[in-house]
């Protein structure tokens, strides 16, 4: 019994959790909820797998509006909060944890690119109608997605809508070999082209005969007119090998994508771009080098 009492209260946990990353969500929105949620829970407790499914659902299907970034930063931290309680605590598995931040840092990421988003969970990978390298949203066109909009992830870009339906949206992944977009190179602005190759690896083709690619460049989206396909400002990838071929009319270049296209779980659809293109605010920061200082121990002096 004692077993079991422990069960239902590690689901109950779980449950309030989702509860109140919902809750977050819609306060986000402007939503004000309070009272509807008291008239509800009485209904909604029984049973208790009923529950699950009507508070874990919107988990992937709420609405972020992240234009006030200093709000966003209150909910992030909250959330962040309820991280480090579950680790502490040791009641959901790494797979939830690990969505969690994914869905922390997106919601981040799009704050600070002033994007309006709307965030959703990875219910599907590959399409064997289209042999294309895709992924399937648990987001469609009653949640404001549409054709044409930017896809990301907590680190940067991870593709754009192909086609939707009323609950569900299908994802051309920037891995695709099919798949294109323009990009600027991080402080020069020198533009390019990334090209997808079927993996992690991408090919860039710099169009400014002027400009120079360097290992380690940081590449970001130019954005498309109206932000579709593209918004401006989302990082693409960072410059590994320069091919070096003098009979080359452009200058050519491998790319890590910033996103990896195989972990992802949660991703965000921008529906609006920002009023102001965030230029290189979203590059990924270099981690500081850490210098270790040694002080050698004196060797003792042999007494005489």
């Amino acid at each position: 019994m004692a077993k079991g009492g422990g069960n239902r209260s590690r689901l109950l946990l779980v449950l309030l959790l989702v509860s109140s990353l919902f809750l977050i969500t819609l306060d986000l929105r402007g939503v004000n909820v309070a009272s509807t949620i008291r008239g509800g829970v009485a209904t909604a407790l029984s049973p208790v797998e009923n529950l699950f499914s009507k508070i874990f659902s919107p988990f992937g299907r709420f609405t972020t509006d992240l234009r006030n970034l200093g709000q966003s930063n209150s909910k992030i931290a909250d959330l962040t909060s309820e991280i480090n309680k579950l680790k502490a605590k040791d009641i959901v598995d790494q797979d939830m944890i690990g969505q969690l931040n994914q869905l922390k840092n997106v919601l981040d990421l799009a704050g600070r690119g002033g994007y309006k988003v709307v965030a959703a969970r990875v219910i599907n990978r590959g399409s064997a109608a289209t042999f294309k390298q895709t992924i399937t949203i648990d987001v469609g066109s009653k949640n404001g997605v549409s054709k044409n909009m930017t896809v990301i992830s907590d680190s940067g870009l991870v593709g754009v809508v192909r086609s939707v339906t009323n609950n569900s949206a299908i994802v051309l992944l920037m891995s695709d070999p099919t798949f294109k977009i323009g990009v600027r190179i991080a402080g020069t602005q020198s533009i390019g082209v990334i090209s997808g190759q079927g993996g992690n690896s991408y090919l860039l083709q710099l169009l400014d005969a002027t400009g120079e690619i360097k290992v380690g460049d940081a590449l970001v989206a130019r954005g498309s007119s109206g932000g579709r396909p593209f918004v401006p400002g989302v990082p693409v990838g960072i410059v590994t090998t320069v091919q070096s071929n003098a009979s080359s009319i452009t200058q050519n270049a491998d790319v890590v994508g910033i996103s990896d296209l195989g972990s992802i779980g949660v991703v965000a659809v921008v529906i609006s771009p920002p009023n102001d293109d965030p230029r290189d605010s979203l590059v990924p920061k270099p981690k500081p080098t850490v210098t270790v200082y040694v002080t050698p121990t004196p060797t003792p002096t042999p007494s005489k």
